[in-house]
């Protein structure tokens, strides 16, 4: 039996991607001038908002692009619109700080050409304290505060279709049914694939309920589980496959290499910023959410095309 070597790939559309790369350094803001930027009047009683969501959601994606505070925020959008000529009020720090906590911030995404094959993974980022080294070296503060980040990343368009965020303390298993239910139901998915942390009764039943393949790695000695419902009878099916084929070759044959896309994605995250800006959960929520939206932006510019070398 031959030794096994890793399978190699070639990127077939250097040209475009590399055009593409150097469109996320470009420096070009576009404004639309049919943008709603002042929401009309809502009919209810009560002083009116001066600025809608998507005005408020513009000035926080640069504060996030930039690493800027918010007066400085305030004071970079008021000069990019005083360049295009554009006699547009600029909302004050506190109006930012304010409705950054209720925003409902937009994700766009192109979506793929057939279903759904959803990659789950999480991490965890720092949102208040100094970090390890610092505190052991310097006796700082030890009191450090973590979010969890869940995504889950369409894996043919490599967008980021579901976010979820949590406080350090919550596990990754309880989130999935709510990242599944930020997908439409009329959208059809192939397949989850997730790591060992997910294999449990209810998170099969959730991707079962979709009609869903879930690519879960059974946990070393799993048992089999009492065939009552679809979700343990195909977690039964790949803990016999796995007994048969092994760990690893099951993990080639079910494709669950792909998960590594996922992580990827997180790396490219991380590289937004390895700290939170914001000191309140919901404001922390609607910036994590925002640097995820300007991610899917890099991401729709283009992405590399790569197919197996022989």
């Amino acid at each position: 039996m031959s030794s096994w070597s890793p399978t190699r790939y070639k990127t077939t559309n250097w040209s475009s991607y590399n055009d593409s790369l150097k469109r996320r350094g470009s420096l070009s803001i576009w404004f639309d001038p049919e943008m709603v930027w002042v929401p009309p009047p809502s009919g209810k009683r009560g002083r009116q908002q001066n600025f809608s969501d998507a005005a408020i959601q513009a000035c926080l994606t640069l504060k996030v692009l930039f690493g800027l505070p918010l007066r400085q925020t305030t004071g970079f959008v008021q000069s990019l619109l005083q360049l295009i000529g554009l006699d547009w009020a600029v909302p004050d720090f506190s109006t930012l700080c304010r409705r950054q906590r209720t925003l409902n911030v937009s994700l766009p995404y192109r979506g793929g050409t057939g279903p759904l094959n959803l990659l789950i993974d999480s991490t965890g980022i720092k949102a208040e304290g100094e970090g390890e080294w610092n505190a052991r070296k310097h006796g700082g503060s030890k009191r450090r505060i973590w979010r969890k980040i869940h995504i889950g990343i369409d894996e043919e368009t490599l967008e980021v279709r579901a976010v979820e965020v949590t406080g350090s303390n919550i596990g990754d298993a309880p989130v999935l049914p709510d990242l599944l239910n930020q997908i439409p139901p009329s959208q059809d998915i192939s397949s989850v694939t997730a790591d060992g942390a997910y294999d449990t009764r209810k998170c099969h039943e959730v991707i079962a309920g979709r009609n869903a393949h879930a690519v879960i790695p059974p946990r070393k000695n799993a048992k089999p589980w009492k065939p009552t419902s679809a979700g343990a009878i195909a977690r039964n099916d790949a803990v016999k496959a796995q007994r048969y084929l092994g760990r690893t070759v099951w993990r080639r044959w079910s494709g669950y290499h792909r998960r590594s896309r996922v992580e990827t994605k997180m790396h490219c995250l991380k590289l937004m910023g390895q700290s939170l800006m914001a000191r309140d959960f919901d404001r922390q929520v609607a910036e994590i959410q925002i640097r995820i939206a300007v991610l899917n932006r890099y991401t729709e510019l283009g992405i590399p095309v790569t197919e197996i070398v022989a």
